[in-house]
């Protein structure tokens, strides 16, 4: 920990000062449009190590490099198929990681030991100055307690990361609210996890993209994680979380019941509702998360209210979604808060 420690200050003056601690081998807490980052010198073996010990991170997990500029992408990959240019002019800069082989200065610290890297060139302006003044790519995964909800707003950064790191860049709420889309490009394209770009987003330009199935499923027994977030239990608040699936009425109904049953057993429920369904849970504890219709309301509110949430109930009783669209990104970050508890 340097000098800088417990510093918390704006765009202007934080991108200069961030860069130089990132050169330095330091921490720097920074936004993006997705979450915020725990960012440290990607190329730099020492300091990456710093951020699986700020966050408690376990060293199987890899890391997202995030970049300034689309040239900067040769450097780390063995080269650059025509299908991540391709993406790359349609989403870049903005939430989508791409995965392919790596080069050979990206560090096997960021990569967990896998040969592929995950690469992203953010769309938020403070995170692309704070790379660009680093003068390298940022390895960077969520600035929040492994196994926690990822942060959306800097408060929520302070209660996992005061003391961790030497600067917090506060940058307002984050847009999306979700972590980026990431989508492997060894082999037929594959969702690895779900984001705002979405599936239908990317087959509009490159053609069929799969989705790996433990985008809504547990990794299989020994099976390794090829991205961030895919762990069985992830994104984790104080609380139990329980998912209830079927049509709408057959969720309300369902949480209805189990809201009930665990108030008999002295517990406090707290139903995470939507403006369609809120209507069912009369006379008992509930909160409005967003918009049923459209999902993307949902996402940019789930990880902020199971911080803001997850301290003042026992158990929160949440609604599935449909697996398309946004909602796919939704059930992914649900089901794993819930570690597959579903009903």
């Amino acid at each position: 920990m340097t000098q800088y420690a417990n510093a918390v200050t704006q765009y202007e003056n934080g991108t200069a000062l961030g860069g130089r601690i990132i050169r330095e081998g330091g921490l720097v807490v920074f936004p993006t449009e997705t979450v915020y980052g725990l960012g440290a010198n990607g190329l730099d073996s020492e300091a990456v190590l710093g951020i699986f010990r700020a966050k408690g991170r376990p060293a199987d997990n890899p890391l997202i490099l995030h970049i300034a500029k689309k040239s900067e992408l040769k450097r780390l990959w063995s080269h650059v198929p025509d299908k991540a240019q391709t993406l790359a002019d349609a989403f870049w800069p903005g939430p989508l990681t791409m995965v392919f082989k790596r080069s050979s200065i990206v560090p096997d610290e960021v990569t967990a030991g896998l040969d592929t890297v995950a690469v992203r060139l953010p769309g938020n302006k403070t995170a692309r100055a704070l790379i660009k003044e680093a003068g390298v790519p940022i390895a960077a995964p969520s600035a929040n307690l492994s196994g926690k909800p990822s942060p959306t707003t800097a408060e929520h950064v302070r209660q996992d990361m005061d003391g961790r790191v030497e600067l917090i860049i506060d940058g307002g709420p984050c847009r999306y609210g979700l972590e980026s889309t990431v989508v492997s490009l060894v082999g037929k394209p594959a969702i690895l996890r779900p984001g705002a770009v979405t599936k239908e987003m990317l087959e509009a330009v490159i053609g069929p993209v799969e989705v790996a199935h433990a985008v809504l499923s547990p990794l299989r027994e020994g099976e390794t994680a090829a991205s961030p977030g895919m762990k069985y239990r992830h994104y984790a608040p104080d609380a139990e979380v329980v998912v209830a699936e079927g049509s709408e009425r057959e969720i309300a109904a369902k949480i209805c019941r189990e809201y009930d049953i665990r108030e008999s057993m002295g517990q406090t429920p707290l139903i995470f509702a939507t403006e369609q369904t809120q209507p069912f849970y009369r006379n008992r504890r509930c909160v409005i998360i967003g918009d049923r219709s459209e999902p993307a309301t949902l996402c940019a509110s789930l990880f902020y209210s199971l911080r803001e949430y997850g301290s003042r109930a026992d158990v929160i009783l949440a609604e599935a979604l449909p697996n398309d669209d946004m909602g796919l990104a939704y059930m992914n970050r649900l089901l794993r808060s819930a570690g597959f508890n579903i009903i």
